[in-house]
């Protein structure tokens, strides 16, 4: 079994931006907001100090200023320390990198960083599926079956894009389809994989002569037949976050306890930046009912089946219904907001009516005055 320091951890900040383009026009997948006090990045970030990984990559590709001020040092993941470490790894890190397109691309970028590690193992993962995961049971799968890829899946329907996996009795992957047309369950990747490091560095070497930049067409699709891919089912709560309705479903579902409970554990705890603002005000006429309500805010109107972030105000006579509303935006008096996703800074004036349907909620831009 790997120990805890042989194990080196990588994140894919910008993987997924083209999927929900008007969330990360200025900020990362892994920077977009989630659950009223969260980032994307928090999830993958957690799940790997809680495994014991205390080494850890972030790579980025583009608008990471706010990842940049969201991690810091890393020490509310305490990766601050002799024996760990947080890396951010922007584009252009060497004089020979390029803005990546792929994987495999941005991998060939660390590829230095790669090989002066002390890692036996690498685990990596995106930012598109918050969930909390235990990495230590994959690792030990990968090495007892000696995969030479042990790629994580969840059953269920694919929604619009993903890659899909079809295995054999003994859970070896026999075929890999990317963005089929599907109907019913099946086994969609979570885009989570744990390699040997000598073998993820043979695949960026013999990638980077081809010119293959996707990790999921040019090995796990091309090479299936000639190595060994293993899936490992992840059978606990997550959400893929693949477009505008998907991030807007995976932020109500958390009004669910059920849902909130899963995800959120007190034995695997999802850590985030700690910013120290005061307890949310509740003014005499306010009325709150099934919602998320974080710290800093101050609601003196009706707020029903919501997500509200970090210091929001929310006016007299006003009403919030089935809406997302992001950190330090301003809702005035006599509004009425009904299934909106309201960015980071949002100022709506007094008298305002924003609405749409749950199927398609409306977006508000950062910084945007209505």
């Amino acid at each position: 079994m790997a120990s805890n320091n042989n194990v080196l951890g990588l994140i894919f900040a910008n993987m997924h931006d083209d999927t929900i383009e008007t969330l990360t026009k200025t900020r990362t997948t892994g920077s977009v907001l989630f659950g009223g006090r969260y980032r994307l990045i928090d999830f993958p970030l957690s799940n790997m100090v809680n495994s014991g990984i205390n080494e850890i990559g972030v790579i980025t590709k583009r608008n990471y200023q706010s990842l940049m001020d969201h991690l810091g040092s890393g020490k509310e993941w305490d990766l601050v320390g002799k024996n760990s470490g947080l890396k951010l790894f922007p584009p252009y890190g060497r004089n020979e990198s390029v803005l990546y397109a792929g994987r495999l691309e941005a991998l060939k970028g660390i590829v230095g960083y790669i090989e002066n590690t002390s890692a036996d193992y690498v685990v990596m993962s995106d930012c598109d599926a918050p969930m909390t995961i235990n990495y230590k049971p994959i690792i030990k799968a990968h090495i007892e079956k000696n995969a030479d890829i042990t790629a994580v899946y969840t059953v269920g329907n694919l929604y619009k894009t993903g890659t899909i996996f079809s295995m054999n009795e003994d859970g070896r992957v026999v075929d890999v389809m990317i963005n089929p047309e599907t109907d019913g369950d099946c086994n969609i990747s979570l885009n989570t994989y744990v390699v040997k490091k000598a073998f993820l560095l043979q695949i960026i070497k013999e990638a980077s002569s081809r010119g293959a930049v996707s990790f999921e067409r040019s090995v796990l699709q091309d090479s299936k037949d000639t190595i060994n891919i293993y899936g490992y089912e992840f059978t606990g709560y997550t959400s893929r976050i693949n477009d505008l309705y998907s991030y807007y479903k995976a932020n109500m579902n958390l009004l669910d306890k059920t849902n909130r409970n899963a995800l959120f554990t007190s034995t695997r705890p999802i850590y985030t930046k700690v910013k120290d603002t005061c307890p949310s005000k509740f003014g005499l006429d306010s009325k709150v009912k099934n919602s998320l309500i974080a710290d800093g805010c101050i609601i003196e109107g009706t707020v029903e089946n919501s997500v509200i972030f970090r210091g929001v105000k929310i006016g007299k006579n006003t009403v919030v219904k089935d809406s997302i509303v992001m950190q330090n935006s301003i809702i005035g008096n006599d509004c009425n907001l009904s299934c909106m996703i309201l960015d980071k800074n949002v100022n709506v004036s007094d008298g305002k009516i924003l609405s749409s349907a749950k199927t398609t909620p409306l977006f508000i831009s950062k910084k945007t005055n209505v």
